[in-house]
């Protein structure tokens, strides 16, 4: 018996200490988690940031760059209880409150946060001195955006703060990064970037670092973003913004050829420069309670009845439908009328025919047109013709967004047959009741950016690509295919020569943009004033240079700036010219005074005072 419970003694023994040197085996041999956890209980890991990717202007001008910045992380868990809190506060110059706050605000312990953005010098040297006093802080160095100049806000956009949503969506970013918010900055957010590296150092019991782990074999090197070749041409967009000063209003002009947007002003704007730094949030809220609103994006959200703009898209219609030829005539005695519904129409020959009938723009040729089409014979019912010529208009881009590679972008309005349902009962409206699009007023809403695209389409005589602010990446990376493909409309081209002959008249003795003609600058272009009902009419002018092989088209809009020759036909002719001269520094107009009345006429005083001081 006792021979027994020895042998059972010794079998129990055995089975307890086999499992021990299993386990013991397991954990040393089979299994790195307590490794690693013992790792990083003696190191720190620290993010190594990229350089955002530079952008020049289409001429190689640097437009945005890079300024090294200092921020303070700290990984929580590694704070210790002994923290001397007074003497970091006082190096810090903040308060307690604030700093718990900012404690608080931090969901994971475990990894780097950023405490404070853009150290000062003031603070970046005494902690930079004594860091090694504050165990669980780092000192990270990371770039900043700084700016050529001050234009060019809306299209090149800034950079800010990661959101919530962003930091669920993206496991790249931690709390305290920054990405691209507006603008081509938000577009080509992840071309831009670059990738972090990382560098893990070892630390003691108190958090002082001892050096390299592994002399460095685990480290990364940050990737820097790629440079980008933006479309914008330095000198346009400043002439632009300049001649849109003390006025409100937009200026989009675009290579027709390849849908680059050549420039994209809006006033009033805002300065880059006040979106960087410890400043940034503060000025973004001042900003933002501007009633003047310099963050809209006019260009591209704003809609205005694109009054006699849209004269041009009419005529293109009626040809190609077959109801006008270039030698139709129409009679106009002072304007349309049918009984007690008239439209206006200032002095000039009656039965002009449709190319001068677009060079003086007659009010009454469209209005008889536009009757015409809708209530083809061709159609059963209004809404069929109405329904065929809202999708052309939908073919030029209007009514919808150009797909342009800017965020947020507005689609206009070209009613559909429910709109006019819903307000007149279905099958009680009828083209007399809707004659106001015919000139371009009523419901019809267009951005600035859909004008310059309109434009670019009768420029390339029946296409348009989609408008893009990036040329090209260094490293051969190219725009996604989206901004190159060809979006052709359903129109002939022969009617599309007949329309620019018209056009081309516009801006010659007789036209209604004479006084905006420029010596050996052979435009083509179209004058819309747009009715206002909430004060003077807004002025508008599309167009194009030069007539044959097309390099610029360009929609201008002035608001409360009056008939279309007045702002906005003389500003698009200035850019057109500079434009066309290439990189000429020495660049002279031969008609400066256009530029020079532009630029000083004032229509508006925006006065920001808003900003922090």
């Amino acid at each position: 018996m006792q021979s027994n419970r020895k042998i059972l003694f010794f079998i129990i023994l055995i089975a307890v200490g086999s499992l021990f040197l299993g386990r013991l085996f397991s954990l040393q041999l089979t299994t790195d988690k307590y490794y690693f956890e013992a790792i990083k209980n003696a190191s720190n890991e620290i993010t190594l940031y990229a350089d955002r990717g530079t952008i020049y202007d289409r001429n190689n001008k640097l437009l945005v760059y890079n300024d090294v910045v200092y921020d303070l992380a700290v990984i929580k868990k590694k704070i210790p209880k002994t923290l001397d809190t007074a003497a970091l506060l006082k190096i810090l110059k903040i308060d307690l409150e604030t700093f718990l706050y900012k404690l608080q605000k931090i969901r994971n312990p475990n990894i780097s946060y950023t405490l404070l953005k853009d150290l000062p010098p003031s603070v970046y040297i005494p902690m930079q001195e004594n860091i090694l006093s504050f165990p669980g802080f780092i000192i990270e160095q990371k770039t900043d955006r700084r700016y050529r100049s001050n234009i060019g806000s809306h299209v090149l956009g800034y950079i800010g703060e990661v959101s919530e949503k962003t930091l669920k969506d993206d496991p790249y970013y931690k709390q305290g990064d920054y990405a691209g918010i507006t603008g081509l900055e938000s577009t080509y957010e992840k071309w831009l970037r670059g990738s972090k590296g990382v560098k893990i150092v070892i630390v003691d019991n108190r958090q002082i670092q001892k050096g390299s782990f592994k002399a460095g074999a685990l480290d990364s090197a940050p990737t820097p973003g790629y440079p980008a070749i933006s479309t914008l041409h330095f000198d346009v967009q400043q002439m632009a913004e300049d001649m849109l000063q003390n006025k409100i209003g937009s200026i989009v002009a675009i290579e027709p050829s390849t849908g680059e947007i050549i420039a994209l002003a809006n006033s009033p704007s805002f300065d880059l420069n006040d979106m960087v730094g410890s400043s940034r949030n503060k000025n973004f809220a001042a900003l933002l309670k501007d009633e003047n609103n310099p963050l809209f994006n006019r260009a591209i959200k704003a809609r205005y009845p694109p009054g006699s703009t849209f004269k041009t898209l009419q005529a293109l219609i009626g040809l190609q439908q077959g109801v006008i030829t270039d030698a139709s005539t129409y009679p106009c005695h002072g304007g349309y009328r049918m009984g007690s519904l008239k439209v206006g129409c200032h002095p000039h020959p009656s039965g002009l025919d449709m190319r001068n009938s677009i060079a003086k723009s007659c009010n009454s040729y469209y209005c008889h047109l536009f009757r015409d089409i809708i209530d083809d014979t061709l159609y059963d019912a209004v809404d069929i013709g109405y329904n065929t010529w809202r999708n052309y208009m939908l073919s030029f881009g209007l009514g919808v967004k150009t797909g342009v590679d800017l965020p947020n972008e507005g689609t206009g309005f070209i009613p559909d047959t429910s709109y006019f349902n819903r307000y007149y009962g279905k099958g009680r409206w009828k083209s007399s009741m809707i004659l106001s699009l015919s000139i371009g007023q009523g419901e019809i809403g267009v951005t600035p950016l859909q004008m310059a695209n309109f434009a670019a389409c009768i420029a390339n005589r029946g296409y348009w690509i989609t408008p893009h602010s990036i040329r090209s990446f260094e490293g051969g990376t190219k725009i996604p295919l989206e901004y190159r493909e060809k979006h052709k409309v359903p129109i002939d081209k022969i009617y599309f020569e007949q329309v620019v002959e018209g056009m081309h008249m516009v801006v010659k003795p007789g036209g209604t943009a004479r006084g905006a003609a420029i010596p050996d600058l052979d435009v083509c272009g179209k004058t819309g004033t747009s009715q206002n009902p909430h004060g003077k009419d807004h002025s508008i002018f599309i167009g194009f240079a030069p007539k044959d092989n097309p390099k610029i088209a360009i929609a201008v809009v002035v608001e409360n700036g009056g008939y279309g020759a007045t702002f906005a036909a003389p500003i698009a002719t200035v850019l057109m010219e500079r434009y066309l001269a290439g990189v000429d520094s020495t660049f002279v107009s031969k008609k400066p005074v256009l530029y020079d009345r532009m630029k000083n006429t004032r229509l508006r005083n925006f006065i920001n005072d808003s900003l922090p001081q």
